[in-house]
């Protein structure tokens, strides 16, 4: 095999160095901040390159990165009402999940792919060092030759002409794997960009990253997203990076019931729920209208959010509530939903929800309720 060298060409090639990859990494982190809006985040990034000299010295200002990354199918003119817009492509959208994965899960070690290890022996693909007599049905795959032909041989005593039983059959025992079924909850309303809080950012930034996670990681498993505020609404992945607020209450009961019937319709053998919220349940609807009352815990709307608690809980389905507020009054609402279900809840730092997320999903284990 010959290899060719020949001097780097910026046209064919394309602009690289320590100064794309800079801008690029800020770019990213923008359009976290603007929900996917290209156009406000390089505005943000101008005023920052006046600001700071963002470019100052270095071989390319922001026109040329603007077009290098359309070169390189990051952004693309879209056409709308009033002339041509920036717009970020698919490819930016699988930029922005490996992102987030990169920075929230950047403790995450490879253990196989699409399975979640439990700690029962049973019938799996990864071999154990143990084994076991040879049962009905299991994968002769697993034979462990060395033991079954030493039984083989102990049981005829060294004779040349020995034969092989079936009770001489051992076999390796394998981890027992499970798939999971996982809908991810966010909360949309109004109150997640109150009191001079972003909390929108770290929650779209954490369903960025376990949709990337479960794709490249456990393609076995699957996740479903459901966006909640006046009502619930299923979410696609391709719609993760332009989630955002809106003039909204918060329908949590609505929202479960959407989880509940995504998970009716998956086969995964375990299910749960993982539900992203800062606040009470302040709506739901009775006979097709809405009620709504965005002040204290209104016992009319949370018990009817506590029924459906108590529904998961006997489908076997778990909720999991990573709670991103201090409020007394509204952690006592989530302790009320863990102890209806049986499930889990934190009380998480925003810096923190990802890894919050990420450990609790991995390990796929019960942990005592904080």
């Amino acid at each position: 095999m010959r290899l060719h060298y020949t001097e780097w060409d910026p046209a064919r090639h394309g602009t690289a160095g320590p100064v794309f990859d800079q801008l690029f990494d800020l770019f990213q982190k923008l359009l976290q901040h603007t929900a996917g809006d290209a156009e406000e985040a390089l505005d943000w990034m101008r005023q920052l390159d006046a600001k700071y000299g963002l470019t100052d010295g270095a071989d390319m200002d922001l026109d040329d990165f603007i077009e290098e990354l359309k070169k390189r199918g990051y952004l693309r003119d879209e056409a709308d009402g009033e002339g041509q817009r920036i717009e970020i492509t698919a490819r930016t959208e699988r930029s922005l999940r490996q992102a987030a994965l990169d920075e929230i899960f950047h403790d995450l070690k490879k253990n196989g792919r699409g399975n979640h290890d439990t700690p029962h022996a049973g019938r799996g693909t990864d071999r154990l060092p143990e084994t076991r007599r040879w049962q009905f049905g299991d994968d002769l795959t697993h034979l462990d030759v060395t033991g079954t032909v030493h039984n083989a041989l102990r049981r005829s005593g060294g004779a040349r002409d020995w034969t092989m039983r079936e009770d001489d059959l051992r076999v390796h025992q394998t981890n027992h794997q499970a798939t999971v079924a996982t809908v991810l909850m966010i909360d949309l309303s109004h109150s997640m960009v109150l009191y001079g809080e972003d909390r929108i950012t770290p929650a779209r930034k954490t369903a960025l990253a376990l949709s990337e996670l479960i794709m490249t990681e456990y393609p076995k498993d699957t996740l479903d997203i459901v966006a909640f505020g006046n009502d619930a609404w299923e979410v696609s992945v391709k719609e993760l990076p332009y989630l955002n607020v809106g003039p909204y209450y918060t329908n949590t009961r609505a929202g479960l019931q959407r989880a509940r019937d995504l998970l009716h319709r998956r086969k995964n053998q375990n299910k749960q729920i993982f539900m992203i919220t800062d606040g009470k349940p302040s709506c739901h609807f009775e006979d097709g209208r809405m009620y709504r009352n965005a002040y204290g815990l209104d016992r009319r709307i949370v018990n009817k959010v506590l029924d459906e608690g108590v529904a998961c809980r006997r489908e076997g389905i778990t909720i999991t509530t990573f709670m991103i507020a201090r409020d007394p009054y509204l952690q006592n609402f989530v302790r009320e939903l863990t102890e209806a279900n049986r499930g889990r809840a934190y009380y998480a730092d925003l810096n923190d929800l990802g890894s919050f997320l990420f450990e609790d999903y991995v390990r796929n284990r019960r942990k005592n309720v904080r």
